[in-house]
Formats: structure tokens, C-alpha cells, sequence
């Protein structure tokens, strides 16, 4: 399974790359998009490591797929992932996706997926920012547009000393949310037909 992991900024970004090596120990392949802030905790030298793959930092001068620098690099990256999860999305990078913003490599190549491919956003920040009613409405937001599944942040003691909900997810269950995001697509590659039927039973 392709894999494109988005990490924003935030404290929590070095739980990012144990989320590449769980996935990549599982057979998968991962590529990462990191965003200017993100870059500030975590290198893209550690993620292109960790990969064994470029990183996307630049919507107009990062690396393509094809090994190629380009100007269309967001679309390109954009066709190729079966799965995308964003870990950690601070409470910026929500706002900006809630308002369809496309202003660094992360958002564009987000604004530019096709729509059938599963997006995963694992929140990350201090208690006060989660509750922040700005960031709930963003969260609304991002529910109504119908295509992201949230992974909800967990309460714990926080970088900043603070405790409560805003932790990112534990890094073994946003690997088990990515395999089972991608899971459909995967059967269907492996010519395993379409899901079963979701929908109810009739009554009797």
C-alpha cells in the first residue's frame, strides 16, 4: 500500500517517524510531505531516511515522484497515494484545510486528491487550543465536507505540562487506522472483488 504522511508542525512531529518505520516494517511504501513549521522539529533528511523516499517541503521546488523537480509536483503526489494520513494536523494546518487553502506543499497536495482516496487527520496541540471554539468549529467544518475521518487526539499529560485531551494518537493506532483506511482499496488491487455490503438486513 502507498501511503503519503503529512506532518505539520508541532511537538508531536517526532511521533511521525515512528509511524513511518512501523508502517515501512509492515511492507508498505511511505511518502512524506512536510510542512515549513514541521520541518522545524523534524528534519526532511530523518524522513527521507526513515522512507527511503524524497520529501515534499515545496509546492513549487520540492522533489516529484518521478524524480523529477517540477512546478505540478502537488499533482503528481496527489495521484499517487492509496492512503493519507496527516500526523500530527495542528490546529493551522485544520483552519487551513476547513477553509479549502491551499498556501504550502501539505494543503496543495490535499486540495488536489482525488476524491476516493481515504484522508486521515490525527489532531495534535495544547488542551485549550483543542477546545478552542474556532478549532471545534474548524473540526465541523472539516466533518460536513464528508471526506476526512479524524483520529481524535487522546488526554494526557502534555510537552507543555498542561493535562488534558490534545495528544497525539499513540503511533501503533494511527498504523492500524492507515491499514484499515486502505484496506478496500487494497482487496480490490488484489482482485479480491468489491467489500461486502454494508448496508442492513431487511426485517423479517
Amino acid at each position: 500500500m502507498k501511503v503519503l504522511l503529512g506532518v505539520s508542525g508541532g511537538i508531536a512531529a517526532y511521533k511521525a517517524c515512528d509511524v513511518v518505520s512501523q508502517l515501512r516494517k509492515l511492507g508498505h511504501e511511505v511518502r512524506v510531505v512536510l510542512t515549513t513549521n514541521g520541518g522545524r522539529f523534524v528534519t526532511p533528511l530523518t524522513f527521507e531516511a526513515l522512507s527511503g523516499n524524497s520529501v515534499l517541503t515545496d509546492t513549487f521546488a520540492g522533489a516529484s515522484v518521478g524524480g523529477d523537480v517540477g512546478a505540478i509536483d502537488h499533482i503528481n503526489w496527489a495521484k499517487w497515494p492509496d492512503v493519507v494520513l496527516v500526523a500530527p494536523a495542528s490546529a493551522n494546518t485544520l483552519a487551513r484545510i476547513a477553509c479549502g487553502l491551499a498556501d504550502d506543499a501539505l494543503t496543495t497536495v490535499l486540495l488536489a486528491l482525488p476524491q476516493a482516496t481515504p484522508v486521515l487527520l490525527a489532531p495534535a496541540m495544547n488542551t485549550e487550543m483543542w477546545r478552542n471554539p474556532a478549532t471545534l468549529r474548524n473540526l465541523r467544518w472539516i466533518s460536513e465536507l464528508g471526506r476526512y475521518q479524524v483520529v481524535d487526539p487522546v488526554e494526557k499529560r502534555l510537552a507543555c505540562g498542561d493535562i488534558g485531551p490534545g495528544a497525539l494518537a499513540a503511533p501503533e493506532d494511527l498504523v492500524a487506522a492507515v491499514v484499515a483506511a486502505g484496506a478496500p482499496g487494497e482487496a480490490l488491487r488484489r482482485g479480491a472483488g468489491p467489500p461486502p455490503s454494508q448496508e442492513p438486513e431487511a426485517n423479517a
